[in-house]
C-alpha cells in the first residue's frame, strides 16, 4: 500500500480530507492521439506520461489524489509521485473511470473533484483555488478554448457527476453545474494538440514534460 504522509492514505484505510482529485489516466499507447508526432524525437507514450506525471505532481501538493488506470507504467510512475492508484476495472472511457473513482474515494465530509490528465503547466496554487471557489456547490472550470472542462467538483455531500467529453463544458452547465472563471491560465491549459503543447511551453511546463522536451527546439514543435 502507498502511503502518503501529508494527506493519509495509510495502510488501506483513507483518513479525513478535505478533497481528493480523481485522475483518470488512459493507457499511454493510446492517450493523446492527435499529439503523436508533435514532439519529433520524443517517444509518445513518454510525452503522454510526462503530461500525467505534472498533472499528479501539482495535485497531489493540494489534495489527496486517486488515479484511475490500466496502464501499468503509468501506475508505477504516478504512485511514485504519492497518488494512490486503483486499476481502471470498468475500462470504459473517462467519465466511468472518473465515476468508478467517486465510489471508492466517497466518505463522509469529503469532497470528490474529477480533473483531467494533460494539464503539463498546472501550479498547485491555481488547483487550491479553484477549488476554494468550487465553495460547497458543483463547479467546473474550463478548457482554454472555452468548449471542454479540465476540473469538476462535486457538491458537498454529493456524488460526482462527469460529462467530459465534447463540448463537455455545455454539458455540465446544462446539468445545473456552475461555471468556475478566475486567473487559472494554467489550469485551463489541457494539451489535446501541438499548439496546445507550444502554448503549455510558453506558460511554464512542469519538470516532467520539460523533462520530455528537453531535447526539442520549441520551434521544432510539429503543427
Amino acid at each position: 500500500m502507498i502511503r502518503i504522509r501529508r494527506y493519509g492514505w495509510q495502510d488501506g484505510r483513507v483518513l479525513p480530507a478535505s478533497w481528493v482529485l480523481i485522475v483518470p489516466v488512459k493507457r499511454l499507447a493510446a492517450a493523446k492521439s492527435r499529439l503523436r508526432g508533435a514532439a519529433p524525437g520524443v517517444p509518445h507514450e513518454r510525452l503522454a506520461l510526462a503530461l500525467a506525471q505534472d498533472t499528479v505532481a501539482a495535485a497531489v501538493a493540494c489534495a489527496e489524489v486517486l488515479v484511475v488506470t490500466a496502464d501499468p507504467t503509468a501506475a508505477r510512475e504516478l504512485a511514485a509521485l504519492g497518488a494512490r492508484v486503483v486499476p481502471d476495472r470498468p475500462d470504459a472511457g473517462l467519465n466511468a473511470a472518473l465515476a468508478y473513482g467517486a465510489s471508492l474515494a466517497a466518505a463522509p465530509g469529503r469532497r470528490l473533484a474529477g480533473l483531467t490528465a494533460d494539464l503539463p503547466a498546472l501550479r498547485p496554487d491555481d488547483l487550491r483555488s479553484a477549488l476554494t471557489a468550487a465553495g460547497g456547490q458543483a463547479g467546473f472550470v474550463p478548457d482554454s478554448a472555452g468548449y471542454g472542462t479540465t476540473l469538476l467538483a462535486a457538491p458537498a455531500g454529493g456524488p460526482l457527476e462527469p460529462h467530459f467529453g465534447p463540448g463537455s463544458a455545455a454539458a455540465h452547465l446544462a446539468a445545473g453545474v456552475r461555471r468556475l472563471d478566475g486567473p487559472w491560465p494554467r489550469l485551463r491549459r489541457d494539451v489535446d494538440t501541438a499548439e496546445d503543447l507550444a502554448a503549455a511551453r510558453r506558460l511554464g511546463l512542469g519538470r516532467h514534460s520539460a523533462g520530455a522536451l528537453a531535447s526539442t527546439d520549441p520551434c521544432a514543435v510539429s503543427h
